[in-house]
């Protein structure tokens, strides 16, 4: 008995240090394997920015404080440094989060988010990345950006992303399905002609962001794959284009294979929306 209350007295002292370790991070009650879901980390010194920046200098973030593909995410932010570099333009690929202050995010035209996931942020890098978006910057998010299951920030998934993810196809998890392309007209878009057919992880919405400051690019033929009552919307779109601010801002759930980054149509798409967070590139829908 008293080795018990020993450690119960142990484990009630031990609390507030692990509380001041950072936010809980939600991780499945399923088994699972734990390299996917790395200790998580908050930064503090920021890296050190390439002495010369060729513009537009597009930082390549891919911080993960929850869920990690540990092939997926590598293999992206390889593929986008080739995209941006083909242009003449700076590229830099991070995970510290330091790096979201207002004197250094400023020096950054786009900012890609590949497949970040948990609270990656401070309070004063959440406020750097708000303003810096606000005032005009581009924002271009790939699947996992968009695809926490709850956030701790809701002005991100509120108004950056514009739609809460829920569930994503697992029985199996990747499926060849039917995409629509709606907005044929859109340089982003036009190179895929009327559908895109591919095998993806399908993510699901608790609603439709259509119609709420939202402009939907391509969404998803729920009768092209096996769509569980649960992953049904109805209403699917997959890609679209908000405005937050001054700020451009491109989500995509597409993405999740480290085989998706070797497709070239999806690379052509993923290079465009980059141009257009830019400002180098114009489709008919655009932000102030």
């Amino acid at each position: 008995m008293r080795k018990l209350l020993l450690s119960a007295l142990a484990l009630m002292l031990a609390a507030p240090a692990l509380a001041q370790a950072g936010p809980e991070i939600s991780r499945p009650a399923h088994p699972h394997d734990m390299r996917n879901w790395p200790t998580p980390v908050w930064d503090t010194v920021p890296p050190p920015l390439p002495a010369k920046m060729h513009h537009p200098a597009v930082l390549i973030f891919s911080k993960t404080n929850g869920y990690r593909d540990l092939d997926q995410i590598p293999t992206a932010a390889a593929a986008i440094t080739k995209l941006v570099e083909k242009h003449g333009w700076t590229a830099f690929a991070t995970e510290n989060a330091a790096v979201f202050t207002p004197e250094l995010i400023r020096q950054f035209d786009v900012v890609v988010f590949n497949s970040t996931s948990g609270d990656i942020f401070s309070p004063e890098q959440r406020a750097a990345f708000q303003q810096w978006l606000e005032a005009g910057g581009g924002f271009v998010a790939l699947h996992g950006a968009g695809g926490d299951p709850h956030y701790a920030w809701s002005w991100y998934v509120t108004n950056v992303i514009g739609a809460q993810f829920t569930i994503h196809t697992h029985a199996p998890q990747f499926q060849q399905g039917r995409i629509i392309i709606e907005d044929r007209k859109s340089p982003i878009m036009r190179h895929l002609g009327a559908s895109w057919t591919r095998a993806e992880e399908w993510y699901s919405f608790a609603a439709s962001p259509r119609g709420r400051g939202t402009h939907i690019l391509a969404s998803l033929d729920e009768s092209s794959y096996d769509a569980t009552p649960e992953l049904r919307m109805g209403d699917h779109p997959l890609i679209w284009e908000r405005c937050v601010g001054k700020g451009r801002v491109f989500f995509s759930a597409l993405g999740h294979q480290a085989s998706a980054y070797a497709e070239k149509p999806h690379l052509q798409m993923i290079d465009k929306a980059i141009q257009w967070a830019a400002h180098k590139l114009q489709p008919d829908w655009t932000c102030p």
